[in-house]
């Protein structure tokens, strides 16, 4: 499948195959991250961002590797990678390269909502971190159980073979763009209300 920033300078292919799960997450720091981009249309009506939980290795970037930076909410958070070009959000990582894991954002996802349905699942099927969430959010916890298993299994399975992030590290374990680290104010500002 087709990733793509807004203006197209940033492109990729999302292989389905290599997916963990589908989820939307209504964590407060996800919220942040889309009121920092500025983006319309990142956030659903109560505040979830859909994304694919996945292998890194399931992402390939074609055009305008140029184009990624990344930023984090604080000195540990989560690496948040985005085209500088139009502040398109294309995929969150943990900072320690031996966690195999990948949260592309569905809106980076260049594909029909049907194509991307059928591929992943249906939207919100899977709410996370619910207790942030701005408005009612329904979500079934048999579902939520499920796929919560399905990500933390393929994280063992690759911890047990060695692998790790090679997409966004370095051999050394160390991004390969550095990281915008927002101080607590810049933080706090964002979060606020949510």
């Amino acid at each position: 499948m087709k990733l793509a920033c807004r203006c197209g300078q940033v492109q990729g292919e999302v292989d389905p195959q290599r997916a963990y799960a589908r989820a939307t997450c209504y964590c407060r720091d996800c919220q942040a991250f889309a009121r920092w981009l500025g983006g319309e249309g990142l956030l659903d009506a109560a505040g979830g961002t859909d994304i694919v939980a996945m292998a890194p290795d399931g992402l390939r970037f074609t055009r305008g590797f140029d184009q990624v930076t990344c930023m984090s909410l604080g000195p540990r958070g989560l690496l948040r990678w985005y085209a500088s070009c139009c502040r398109t959000p294309l995929g969150n990582i943990p900072r320690d390269s031996k966690l195999y894991y990948l949260g592309v954002p569905v809106p980076a996802i260049a594909e029909p909502a049907e194509a991307i349905d059928a591929a992943y699942g249906p939207r919100g099927r899977i709410a996370v971190n619910a207790e942030s969430a701005t408005g009612e959010v329904e979500s079934s916890g048999l579902a939520r159980f499920v796929g919560t298993l399905r990500i933390v299994a393929n994280l063992l399975g690759a911890r047990l073979r060695g692998r790790r992030n090679v997409l966004l590290f370095d051999a050394d374990g160390l991004p390969l763009r550095e990281p915008l680290v927002l101080d607590r104010a810049e933080r706090d500002a964002l979060t606020a209300g949510s």
